[in-house]
């Protein structure tokens, strides 16, 4: 909705309650005109019911008014002598128009000095848990909203079950675009799983003063561009139009600003030229294949343990091993495991080496792997990881391990046009590990267009910035003129997850516009293993050394849970030593 549109309709519902009010206010010693004046009215209103003035801003908070409105109606209609359930659940249901009915048909009276305390105790609950829903609704929506890590995408940084506490003010609160939604939910109501807001009418963007912008390298939490339901088809695209605020949330690391230029060489990042260098705690990982020695000895499941560690760039969940000298039992049982998502004979090597090629999914317990070999490897082995030019250097521990090859796929292995940015048969030899060069959109840039570069900013002409793109043979129009250029109106960022190999993000779908942009994750205050259901202890799930960590910094980090339990414990003394003082004074009384 343009702002006008929006003025419009302010205009529009102050009209409406000057309409359905001018007459109690009449009757409350007030001038009628007063109700038709916008904000003032509202000013007015609430001296009117003896409420405090504050509470008008409430009524411009998107969603908040929703549920400051219906408290408001309640307090019209008793401060006007209409007290009993009936009339209070008819201002509800009407949205309103009940006082209006009041207002022209009711001989009522003014209740200036009335007792504003709530007459039954239900009534006083009812209160208490409302205005606790708006203060919950306002920090959610303005300062801090927890998020959970649904996938790996982020693996080793960030981990499946971590529980996050997200920044709204960081990079400048965003208002809600869409006004008419369920509080404290994104697009969904949970359990009844249906829709929790309606898409129309829609305010227009709008987000205030920012801490600090997003910078290289930052974590970011933002709305999936094109959203949960547009899947990637052979030569099309299904979508289905939500509003900007209730697309998926999405987490991944901010690796290129606007106006930066991104390249990908053998799954190696280049910002602006240069080899990316990462801070300290991302734990960057890609696919490897690593191979044993024959007979070597060790225990698997440390070994994959060890390799998956915090402190290793090597594995992610679609790793690849070699491993020599398996029976067919052991292969049997692993086929078995459920862990092993494929196991097939090394083609590379004389079948009577019985090597093998094992995909394990190392998200999951691999106890079930070590018993499937029957033991079969009894010391620990691993391996560690360091850069060179920018490729891996593996070195071998215990000589258990005879060598590792990074995996990336060559120019030579194009994907699909319909799966990678900027899905064009000119970029045809592009995948995931191999593409660029890409500029990122910055607001007031210029670039120049024509059939090469349009794939990288159609979505960005026609989807993010709404204006109407055509293509007639070798002529771009925009908005019916003939277009040789663009100038961007906002800025974009491309978004990437440090689980090169299993992340969906910009490689697919290209730029995230500023306006998608919902905060910046500050603070895990809880970790749970939520895909390791195989550990005997339940509590062992609880991942206790990120309890309360901070996500950015440099160093390791470094657990503030202890401190928090001394000042809950604390908190707890202070309010027991209150209730044994406010006792005794009861007592002496």
């Amino acid at each position: 909705m343009e702002i006008t549109s929006w003025i419009i309709t302010t205009l529009a519902i102050s009209t409406l309650h000057a309409i359905c009010t001018w007459k109690l206010y009449v009757k409350a010693g007030r001038k009628a005109w007063e109700a038709f004046i916008p904000v003032y009215n509202g000013i007015v209103l609430m001296q009117i019911i003896n409420r405090p003035k504050w509470w008008i801003f409430l009524l411009f908070l998107p969603v908040i008014n929703l549920l400051i409105l219906p408290v408001i109606w309640i307090e019209t209609l008793r401060t006007f002598g209409k007290k009993t359930t009936a009339d209070m659940w008819l201002g509800v249901i009407s949205f309103g128009i009940y006082i209006g009915y009041v207002n022209y048909t009711q001989d009522v009276s003014y209740e200036a000095k009335r007792d504003t305390k709530p007459a039954t105790k239900a009534l006083d609950t009812l209160g208490s848990l409302t205005f606790a829903l708006i203060v919950a609704t306002f920090v959610h929506t303005y300062f801090i909203q927890p998020f959970v890590i649904p996938t790996s995408s982020l693996e080793k940084t960030l981990l499946v079950g971590d529980f996050l506490f997200v920044s709204k003010f960081h990079y400048g609160a965003r208002t809600p675009m869409t006004p008419i939604a369920a509080p404290m939910v994104h697009d969904s109501i949970p359990l009844v799983k249906s829709k929790s807001y309606v898409s129309k009418p829609q305010l227009p963007y709008f987000r205030f003063p920012a801490l600090q912008n997003i910078e290289r390298n930052d974590i970011v939490v933002f709305n999936w561009p094109i959203d949960t339901v547009r899947m990637f088809r052979e030569n099309s695209f299904e979508k289905q139009y939500k509003p900007i605020d209730k697309k998926s949330n999405y987490v991944k690391r901010c690796v290129g600003i606007p106006g930066d230029n991104i390249e990908i060489k053998n799954s190696d990042l280049y910002v602006n030229g240069k080899l990316v260098s990462l801070p300290s705690r991302s734990k960057v990982q890609f696919s490897y294949k690593v191979k044993f020695k024959k007979d070597a000895q060790f225990d698997i499941n440390q070994l994959l343990q060890d390799l998956s560690s915090t402190d290793s760039y090597l594995i992610d969940a679609d790793t690849t091993y070699i491993i020599n000298s398996l029976t067919n039992d052991n292969v049997a049982k692993l086929k078995n495991s459920g862990l092993v998502e494929k196991i097939e004979k090394n083609l590379s090597v004389n079948d009577k080496d019985k090597d093998y090629i094992l995909t394990i999914d190392t998200s999951k317990d691999c106890s079930d792997v070590e018993n499937a070999l029957n033991n079969l490897y009894q010391n620990r082995g691993g391996v560690k990881y360091n850069k060179d030019e920018g490729r891996a250097v593996v070195y071998r521990i215990n000589n258990e391990i005879l060598n590792a090859f990074k995996q990336f796929k060559s120019v030579k292995k194009a994907e699909p046009i319909y799966e990678i940015f900027p899905n064009s048969k000119e970029y045809a030899n592009w995948n995931v590990d191999n593409m660029g060069s890409v500029k990122i959109p910055q607001a007031g840039q210029t670039v120049s267009l024509d059939l090469k570069t349009l794939p990288f900013y159609k979505m960005v002409i026609s989807d993010y910035e709404n204006h109407k793109l055509e293509v007639i043979g070798n002529t771009i129009k925009i908005d019916g003129k003939v277009a040789t250029s663009y100038t961007f109106e906002k800025d974009y960022y491309w978004m990437m997850g440090d689980n090169r190999h299993n992340s969906e993000d910009s490689r697919y779908w290209g730029f995230v516009p500023a306006d998608h942009i919902v905060g910046k994750p500050i603070f895990i205050w809880m970790s749970f293993d939520i895909d390791n259901v195989f550990h005997k202890n339940f509590l062992d799930r609880f991942r206790t050394e990120r309890f309360f960590t901070t996500v950015s910094g440099e160093g390791e980090p470094q657990s503030y849970f202890k401190y928090f339990l001394i000042l809950l414990g604390a908190y707890f003394v202070w309010d027991w030593y209150k209730g044994k003082q406010k006792k005794k004074e009861a007592d002496l009384l």
